[in-house]
């Protein structure tokens, strides 16, 4: 039921969903006051949401901040993998579908290569309300082997539906054989709080590598201060949905 409302959610407070609606009551409302109240809001979060300089200063704010390879001193057991990077039931099946998020995968590939980490476990099932063909954690396995790396370094977990689950899962299968402290997180910047703090609530606390950021450098021009943009709103989309999920999980006693 908690996977299912939650899904729900999301789609209830996306920005362009909100918007709508409040133009679509405008229009259809017969109360003049009423009327042009809701078409202001409307179009004023319009406006807002779809503002670049806006909408990076607050993904600035919220994303943890990414890692230089040659910061890291330290080898890890393990680099752990969390999915949501590819895209489900397209054909034909034969290859891998990604979609933004795939920095995920390619800078794990990259902290492997220069040793940083030695093994992967990657920890994903379908994260759907709809059912899928395969599961996302076999996906992305297929692309690192495909990627040269060996398939005896690659562990799958492939059941867990999100990242509470994922948490609780690998720590079962990792806890008689690696210490949280030889395992590294990966996962995208805007989702990092919630993993960090989903694998700390069961005492399982991993270092961290943010990938996937939704910022851009600071800029002044007049296309970012003033154009609305597209993208923003997708952004705001990602990042509500991040929040919403952070109160659902604290409601839950995930984190």
């Amino acid at each position: 039921m908690f996977f299912i409302l939650s899904k729900t959610l999301n789609y209830l407070t996306m920005p362009l969903v909100i918007i709508c609606i409040l133009l679509l009551l405008s229009w259809i409302l017969k109360n003049k006051k009423y009327k042009g109240l809701l078409f202001k809001i409307g179009l004023g979060l319009l406006l807002l949401f779809s503002n670049d300089f806006i909408t990076n200063e607050v993904s600035r704010l919220w994303e943890l901040p990414a890692t230089p390879f040659n910061e890291i001193k330290k080898e890890y057991a393990m680099g752990i993998l969390l999915t949501g990077v590819t895209k489900g039931n397209m054909t034909p099946d034969d290859r891998v579908y990604f979609q933004r998020g795939a920095d995920r995968v390619t800078h794990t590939l990259q902290l492997y290569r220069l040793g940083i980490i030695k093994k992967i476990l990657i920890s994903g099932g379908s994260g759907s309300l709809t059912e899928r063909r395969t599961q996302e954690a076999d996906e992305i396995a297929d692309a690192l082997i495909l990627m040269g790396v060996p398939d005896q370094d690659l562990i799958i977990e492939n059941e867990s539906r999100n990242t509470n689950e994922s948490a609780v899962a690998i720590k079962e299968m990792l806890k008689d054989s690696v210490s949280s402290r030889d395992c590294l997180l990966i996962t995208s910047a805007f989702h990092m709080r919630r993993s960090r703090a989903c694998f700390a609530k069961i005492d399982w606390p991993c270092d961290t590598f943010s990938t996937d950021f939704l910022i851009h450098e600071r800029k002044f021009t007049p296309d970012v201060l003033f154009i609305p943009r597209v993208d923003s709103l997708q952004i705001w989309h990602t990042m509500i949905r991040e929040w919403v999920g952070m109160l659902a999980y604290k409601l839950s006693g995930f984190i």
